[in-house]
């Protein structure tokens, strides 16, 4: 099987939730309205893996910002990428559950690391959960503390990978 990564189009909308819905809680997980927003909005920082059928496997997104660290705002509305924002930020990074352990995850990030390099930006910037911090630093991230963000009432870190 091999995996396609292309900008999401809401045609892959209800995938797209299906997966959002497995990797996150329901105070964490984006409203189908929000998601579809950012298809619209900002397509091309909205990475999907499609299998060979057209199926979506996962996604990367979220938006330019001049912010080094996310803040909770970006999660509630969305706004154009900024052509000279300094970083790319990571709103949601998710596998569908039959999907993991492939290698999926990691190429999503690689993907979108490649648009922020030719969007000239400096840095890609996320938060997480503590578990999943491991998981980031395996690919280049540097875990910045204790995130301001209090998103679904939990605890996150800020991540930050140079470009």
């Amino acid at each position: 099987m091999s995996i396609h990564y292309q900008p999401a189009q809401l045609a892959d909308l209800t995938e797209i939730m299906t997966i959002e819905n497995q990797g996150f809680t329901p105070e964490e997980a984006a409203s189908e309205t929000s998601m579809a927003e950012r298809i619209q909005v900002i397509s091309d920082t909205f990475i999907t893996a499609k299998d060979d059928q057209g199926q979506v496997l996962g996604y990367i997104v979220g938006p330019a910002d001049n912010a080094r660290y996310i803040n909770d705002d970006l999660f509630d509305h969305t706004t154009p990428n900024n052509p000279t924002a300094a970083y790319q930020t990571v709103l949601s990074l998710a596998v569908h559950d039959d999907a993991q352990g492939k290698g999926i995850a990691s190429q999503l990030l690689k993907e979108l690391a490649k648009v922020a390099k030719a969007q000239h930006r400096q840095a890609i910037t996320l938060t997480c959960l503590e578990r999943l911090i491991p998981f980031y630093e395996r690919n280049g991230y540097v875990n910045a503390g204790v995130a301001e963000s209090d998103h679904a009432g939990e605890v996150w870190y800020n991540l930050i990978h140079s470009l």
